[in-house]
């Protein structure tokens, strides 16, 4: 009501700037700037300590406004804040409690989600058009946050119901193993995918809401004994500390990748051996160096097509 849209621009700016740690990677090596990730940036003591910085400067620019530095340190610790708490329901987490590395991560909802995102982006913009002091603009504002943590709960359910079939799955087939991690695949959350740590390997399986027949689990070796004295590197045991420990080791044209099972495959085919997060390890030098495999935009298309397929069930 002190100051119309601008609190809208100034939310998104907060909501924004967690994600900036991504620039880290222009600096640092990518180990490091993997581990910085959703981290300090993503933590309670970061809303803490820059809300009433970030209010203030904002403050200084509107000095004619009649929200006070309080209001608007408020405005950007709740825009700070909200951001990791949604982030802790992806698949790779938020370390909210930092300096702690206990990593929060429900993986009830990918990243992107529309189902999430959609509504409340049409009730944001049903709020710019309302005048500041009008009742309609509280209402369409607490309508789009009904809405999505709504949605956001519902997923949990969904994950629920997924482990389930899963578990029973796995029992029928006669599996036996000594994890299992549970996930939505991208963009939805009727698809999920599992992955299952037996002894030597691992499985990866899919459920859709939709499918009729047992669910088909493949198997992915682990191959961690390819690593030999590369185990014992600072940068391969953060690499494992980062993954959870689910990862596997691949070679290519005599060059080793640990791949990290969390983000899946680039692909629902079964014989897709491209895993969406992948690091290259060369050790030609003295030091081992890690660089993460680029993403190419028709690996994107292609599994957003197989992905649509899949949905509808096996």
């Amino acid at each position: 009501k002190k100051v119309g849209n601008k609190a809208l621009l100034y939310g998104a700016i907060a909501g924004t700037i967690p994600d900036l740690d991504v620039i880290a990677r222009y600096f640092v090596d990518t180990v490091t700037a993997t581990e910085w990730h959703r981290g300090f940036s993503h933590s309670i003591l970061f809303s803490v300590l820059f809300a009433p910085l970030f209010g203030w400067l904002v403050w200084k620019l509107h000095r004619k406004a009649e929200a006070t530095w309080k209001d608007w340190s408020w405005l950007f610790f709740w825009g700070l804040f909200t951001h990791p708490i949604l982030d802790a329901f992806t698949t790779w987490g938020t370390q909210l409690f930092w300096p702690s590395e206990t990593k929060l991560a429900f993986q009830s909802i990918f990243v992107i989600d529309p189902l999430y995102t959609l509504p409340f982006l049409f009730l944001v913009v049903l709020v710019l058009f309302q005048k500041r002091t009008a009742l309609k603009r509280k209402r369409f504002n607490r309508l789009g946050l009904i809405i999505s943590s709504s949605y956001l709960v519902l997923t949990l359910v969904l994950k629920g119901i997924s482990y389930k079939a899963f578990t029973n799955s796995l029992k029928v087939q006669d599996f036996v193993y000594n994890d299992i991690s549970v996930r939505p695949s991208p963009f939805n959350t009727i698809l999920w995918t599992a992955n299952i740590d037996t002894d030597d390997a691992y499985l990866i399986g899919n459920y859709s809401f939709f499918d009729t027949q047992e669910i088909h689990f493949e198997s992915y070796p682990k191959n961690h004994e390819r690593l030999g004295a590369l185990l014992e590197t600072d940068k391969i045991e953060r690499l494992i500390a980062i993954s959870e420990g689910w990862y596997t080791i691949t070679e290519k044209e005599d060059v080793l990748y640990f791949n990290d099972l969390r983000f899946g495959l680039m692909s629902l085919d079964p014989k897709e051996s491209k895993f969406a997060f992948s690091y290259e390890l060369d050790t030609t030098t003295p030091e081992l160096k890690v660089k993460e495999t680029p993403k190419f935009r028709e690996d994107a298309n292609k599994l957003i097509s197989l992905l649509w397929t899949r949905i509808w069930g096996n």
